[in-house]
């Protein structure tokens, strides 16, 4: 139910904001969350990149969705500021 709420939340929110050129969303799952501080550390670190707009971090669906521009930044980038806050991180296909 939580995961479903999540979701529904998430899509409201982005579909609410207008898109911005070169802006794109992407969702990542990120490991090693288990707690309700872990979502804050990944929070913060993925906004410490260029561009990054917004940042949704479930430790339910252990994923995060990140709105960015990407021609200032690219999701590499994003999943390695995640992993090196140590929540190792991959685009989620």
């Amino acid at each position: 139910m939580k995961t479903a709420l999540f979701a529904i939340v998430t899509i409201l929110a982005l579909s609410t904001q207008p898109a911005q050129a070169g802006e794109k969303t992407v969702t990542l799952n990120v490991q090693n969350m288990t707690c309700a501080l872990c979502p804050i550390t990944v929070s913060t670190a993925i906004k410490t990149i260029p561009g990054v707009h917004s940042v949704n971090v479930s430790v339910e669906d252990k994923s995060a969705i990140v709105v960015f521009d990407d021609d200032v930044s690219n999701v590499d980038s994003i999943a390695q500021a995640s992993t090196n806050a140590g929540y190792p991180a991959s685009q989620r296909m």
